[in-house]
């Protein structure tokens, strides 16, 4: 599994980057949605829709299911809506994730590429200045939640678009003091 811990946040083209080294003592470098680990491997970080039952347990079968797996939930949420249960759940590993989850008998609905956007927490509003640059760009937001690194995931209908709107907000951050 490639998942940051214990990140040393640092700064590469204003993208904020983690490091870490996993138990084969293999470097790790995260670069926004998309995780390296060596020289010859990419993997970009998805979102599944699940669909869950709206009953005690559904929740914890899902987790549980995951957890035999070796499968860690990078963010994420859960909601009932009309009576439905509805989760979207961020992996590093979409395809593992959805194989584990569909032999468990649970529905994943879809499985989309993301969007990571750290924010600058210390300035107020800035959901609102970075959702209007997305509508303005013609970007619509579907699914919107923060991961485990306090960063937001965007889940949208124009991916490119929505990858240039944040890059570009990304370099305008001021620098650090």
């Amino acid at each position: 599994m490639i998942r940051p811990s214990s990140p040393e946040l640092g700064s590469l083209a204003g993208v904020a980057i983690g490091t870490s080294f996993d138990d084969h003592r293999s470097f790790r470098v995260s670069t926004g949605s998309i995780v390296r680990a060596g020289p010859d491997q990419e993997t970009r970080m998805k979102d599944l829709t699940i669909a869950l039952e709206n009953r005690p347990g559904a929740l914890a079968e899902l987790g549980e299911a995951l957890g035999r797996a070796g499968l860690s939930i990078e963010g994420g949420g859960a909601f009932v809506v009309d009576g439905k249960g509805i989760g979207h759940f961020l992996f590093h590993d979409g395809a593992a994730a959805r194989r584990v989850l569909e032999a468990a008998k649970i529905t994943v609905l879809a499985e989309q590429e993301v969007v990571v956007q750290r924010l600058r927490q210390g300035e107020p509003g800035q959901l609102g200045k970075l959702c209007r640059r997305m509508a303005n760009a013609g970007v619509n937001i579907q699914v919107l939640y923060s991961d485990h690194d306090h960063q937001l995931i965007l889940v949208v209908d124009d991916v490119p678009a929505a990858r240039r709107v944040s890059e570009a907000w990304t370099r305008e951050a001021p620098a650090s003091p």
